[in-house]
C-alpha cells in the first residue's frame, strides 16, 4: 500500500505516474506481447526497467506497461476487470481484491501453471501471503511480487541524543511520548510521520490497525456498525491528536510517498508504515542509511497490530494470453528475479516479504540485516482473521474484506483527513461515518 521511487530518493519520491501503455489488450498488441497494469511503487518501477533486457530478451515476449499511482491504478483495474474488457492481461492486485475478484470470476486460477512450473516453487511463498491470495474455493488466483506488514521505523541517532530507548515492542503511548520528546530535535524535524492522505489504502490502513489495538472494530461479528463506538473514537482521537501535535507538515495530504520523502530528508524522527519502506530507507543512496532502528507495530490491547499486505500479479479471466502472462508472473515473482535485482540494483532493493528463501540469502541479510528479521516477524505475526479483541465478520487487518470497503473506507478517510486538517472534529467525522457504515452493515445483516 505505497508509492514511489528511491534512486535519487528525494527527487524521485515526488515522481508521478509513468505510463508507457501499448495498444490493445487481451488480444491487443503483437501476438507475442502482454499488457500489464501496475502501481507505480519503487519495486515495480525497477521491474519495468529490467524487463526488456532480461525477460523479453530471454522469452521474446514484449511487455507493455501502464504504471499509475495507487488510487488511480485501483480504479482502472476495477473498471477493466469488472467489465472483463480484456485491455490488460495482468494487473497488480492485493490480498484485498484477490478473493473478491476470484469470487466474481474475474481472475484466472494459477494452480495448474505453478504445478507444472518446477522452477517457481509455490511452497516457498510465505504461508500468510500464500493463504491471503487463495480464494474460498482453495485455488490460488495471484502470485506476490512483494509482501509486507507494518512496523515502526525511527532514527536511532536522534533518540540516542535524547537518551531515549525504543522498546522492541512499544505501546502507542510510549511512541507518542517519544514523539513529543524528539519533536524539534533539529530545525524542521517533527516527531513522527503518519499517513493523513484520504484513501482506504492510505490513511485508513495505518489508522485501522490503531483502531484494532485500541479495542475497536468497523463491524461486530453480526454486522453491527461500530465506527462511533468509544474505542473507535479513542483510537482516532489518539491518531489525529498525535499527528496534529507532533506529525509532519501537510499531514492531511501525506501518504506513503510523502512520509518516505520526509523520513529520507530528515524531516521526521519516526514513521509507522509498511515494512517495505525499510529497504528504500536503507538503500545505498539513502541519506539516512545506517541511522535507523526498527520496532514491531505499536500496541495497546492486543499482542500485535501489524497489517498484512501484498502487491501481487493476477491474470484477467478475459485475457487470451494467459500462458504468456504466467511466464511473466513466474519470472517477476520468482527467486531468479530477486537475484537479478540483488546483483544489478542492490540487495536492499529486492522485492522481499514473499519468500522464505529470501530470508536465508546471505547477500540479502548482509544488506538488510537491520530490518529483515523484524519484517519477517511482522509478517509471520499478522492475524487477518483475528486482528483485534473481538470476533470479526470477515478477514482483514487494515481493511474489511468486502467490496463495499473501497468506497466506505475512502469516504470515512476523507472525513478523518478533514479532522487532521482542523476542518472538523473527530466526533463529528465519526458520527457522519457511522451512518455510512450502518448502510453497509444493513446489507450484510439481511443476507
Amino acid at each position: 500500500m505505497k508509492s514511489l521511487r528511491y534512486g535519487g530518493l528525494t527527487a524521485a519520491v515526488l515522481l508521478t505516474a509513468t505510463a508507457c501503455a501499448g495498444a490493445g489488450g487481451g488480444g491487443g498488441g503483437s501476438d507475442n506481447s502482454i499488457n500489464v497494469l501496475m502501481v507505480n511503487n519503487p519495486q515495480m518501477q525497477d521491474l519495468e526497467e529490467l524487463t526488456a533486457d532480461h525477460f523479453t530478451k530471454d522469452t521474446g515476449i514484449k511487455v507493455n506497461f501502464t504504471v499509475l499511482p495507487e488510487n488511480d491504478v485501483r480504479d482502472k483495474i476495477s473498471q477493466d476487470f469488472s467489465s472483463q474488457a480484456g485491455q490488460y492481461d495482468v494487473a497488480t492486485i492485493s490480498n484485498y481484491e484477490t478473493p473478491i475478484y476470484a469470487k466474481n470470476g474475474w481472475l484466472t486460477p494459477l494452480d495448474d501453471y505453478f504445478a507444472k512450473d518446477s522452477g517457481f516453487d509455490q511452497d516457498d511463498i510465505l504461508k500468510p501471503i500464500r493463504d491471503s491470495l487463495t480464494a474460498a474455493d482453495g485455488k490460488v488466483y495471484a502470485e506476490p511480487f512483494y509482501g509486507e506488514s507494518s512496523f515502526l521505523m525511527y532514527r536511532k541517532d536522534v533518540l540516542d541524543a535524547k537518551n531515549l530507548k525504543m522498546p522492541d515492542k512499544p505501546t502507542w503511548q510510549q511512541v507518542a511520548d517519544i514523539a513529543s520528546q524528539v519533536d524539534g530535535s533539529s530545525p524542521g524535524m517533527k516527531g513522527i510521520c503518519l499517513r493523513g492522505q484520504p484513501g482506504w489504502g492510505q490513511l485508513m490502513a495505518p489508522l485501522t490497525t490503531v483502531v484494532n489495538t485500541f479495542g475497536g472494530t468497523w463491524f461486530t461479528k453480526d454486522w453491527q456498525a461500530q465506527v462511533n463506538s468509544p474505542e473507535f473514537k479513542e483510537a482516532t482521537r489518539f491518531y489525529v491528536d498525535l499527528v496534529r501535535s507532533h506529525g509532519e507538515a501537510g499531514a492531511a495530504q501525506a501518504g506513503f510517498a510523502e512520509c518516505l520523502n520526509d523520513m529520507t530528508q530528515g524531516k521526521v524522527a519516526m514513521w509507522y508504515d509498511a515494512t517495505v519502506a525499510a529497504g528504500l530507507l536503507e538503500a545505498d543512496d539513502s541519506p539516512v542509511k545506517g541511522k535507523l532502528g526498527f520496532a514491531q507495530a505499536p500496541v495497546v490491547k492486543t499482542e500485535s497490530s501489524a497489517w498484512l499486505y501484498t502487491w501481487a500479479f493476477g491474470v484477467q479471466k478475459a485475457s487470451k494470453k494467459a500462458d504468456n502472462a504466467w511466464k511473466f508472473i513466474s519470472w517477476a515473482s520468482g527467486k531468479g528475479y530477486e537475484e537479478l535485482v540483488g546483483k544489478t540494483l542492490g540487495w536492499s532493493r529486492v522485492p522481499d516479504g514473499k519468500r522464505s528463501s529470501t530470508y536465508q540469502r546471505p547477500e540479502y541479510l548482509a544488506a538488510s540485516g537491520s530490518f529483515a528479521k523484524q519484517a519477517e516477524a511482522a509478517i509471520a505475526g499478522a492475524k487477518p482473521t483475528d486482528p483485534g479483541v473481538q470476533p470479526r465478520p470477515v478477514a482483514g487487518i487494515q481493511f474489511v474484506g468486502i467490496p463495499e470497503f473501497t468506497d466506505l473506507g475512502t469516504r470515512v478517510s476523507q472525513k478523518i483527513s478533514a479532522a487532521i486538517a482542523g476542518a472538523t472534529s473527530v466526533d463529528a467525522a465519526l458520527e457522519e461515518s457511522q451512518a455510512l457504515a450502518e448502510t453497509v452493515a444493513k446489507k450484510y445483516r439481511g443476507q
